[in-house]
């Protein structure tokens, strides 16, 4: 059988704390399809079963020491994926000894050989790995040295590696979400406004039944003064902002504006701010009334 042309399989490996799962979490992000620790035998069935499901064939595969079948077979899997046509990248993440040994004491994990040399100290298990790893690391496309990187930048270079390559695209959503205060803040807010101070559309009789889509009560919210000039405030805090969001690799990002109820003033906002930045964000904009309908 033969791969569609964008048939792609990055195997991310390594030594164990140097950033293996981050970097899975990352593809993930990117649309493919991520398996930690599958034994070589199941290779094919898996990209097969993925391609049948899924409109293109892209599968990150995260392997670590525990997996012997693989390391014993890893050339010779590789290889037969490639002669079916697929496109195979292996990223080998490596880290200073004396760097893991930090990591693994902060984390307080054991290795994962501890289990197989439970009278060998920490230092020793990395040895052993290390050594167990080396014909891999020798298949290895890129070795990455994590020593250094944050868990933020070993994300950002994945993105940077993969975004866009066979059709993989990354894009940022941002959510504009009214809420009302008497109900809490939404926990998934990155950034939250304040509206209680605008004019309240709830004391005037003939608007109140209404919500803030109503042209009648946005216009009542947004123009005057103070109203127009909050939400080109938002605007104008968020406008260089939102780029840098999604350089950075943040996958949604969620603008909460509140007022007492979450039925008027914030809903009045949400909308206007996603009118405003649907042709102006670097990605997906989307605009919800968590509150709208609890009674204002």
């Amino acid at each position: 059988m033969t791969a569609p042309s964008d048939g792609m399989i990055v195997v991310v490996t390594g030594m164990s704390g140097a950033g293996r799962s981050t970097a899975l979490r990352a593809l993930d992000d990117l649309s493919f399809y991520t398996i930690d620790n599958l034994p070589v035998p199941l290779f094919d069935r898996v990209v097969d079963l993925v391609g049948a499901v899924l409109p293109a064939r892209r599968v990150a595969l995260g392997m670590d020491v525990r997996v012997r079948e693989f390391l014993d077979g890893a050339t010779g899997a590789l290889e037969a994926l490639r002669g079916r046509g697929f496109s195979v990248s292996v990223y080998f993440l490596d880290t200073a000894d004396d760097v893991l040994v930090r990591r693994y004491s902060e984390s307080r994990r054991p290795h994962p050989l501890s289990g197989l040399f439970p009278a060998e100290d920490l230092l020793r298990l990395i040895q052993r790995e290390r050594e167990a790893l080396g014909p891999l690391r020798a298949l290895a496309d890129r070795v990455v040295d994590t020593s250094r990187l944050t868990v933020h930048e070993l994300r950002r270079l994945l993105l940077d590696s993969f975004s866009g390559a066979a059709g993989t695209t990354l894009r940022m959503t941002t959510r504009f979400v009214s809420f009302g205060f008497k109900y809490g803040v939404p926990v998934d807010a990155d950034t939250v406004f304040d509206a209680r101070f605008l004019p309240n559309p709830h004391f005037v009789p003939e608007l109140r039944p209404r919500s803030g889509k109503d042209p009648d009560v946005s216009g009542y919210v947004l123009n005057t003064a103070e109203g127009g000039s909050f939400r080109d405030a938002i605007a104008a805090y968020l406008e260089p902002l939102l780029p840098l969001y999604a350089r950075e690799g943040k996958v949604v990002l969620t603008v909460a504006v509140g007022c007492t109820g979450g039925r008027h003033r914030s809903v009045a906002l949400a909308e206007a701010l996603g009118a405003r930045f649907r042709d102006r964000c670097p990605g997906d904009v989307v605009v919800a009334h968590r509150d709208i309908d609890r009674g204002g």
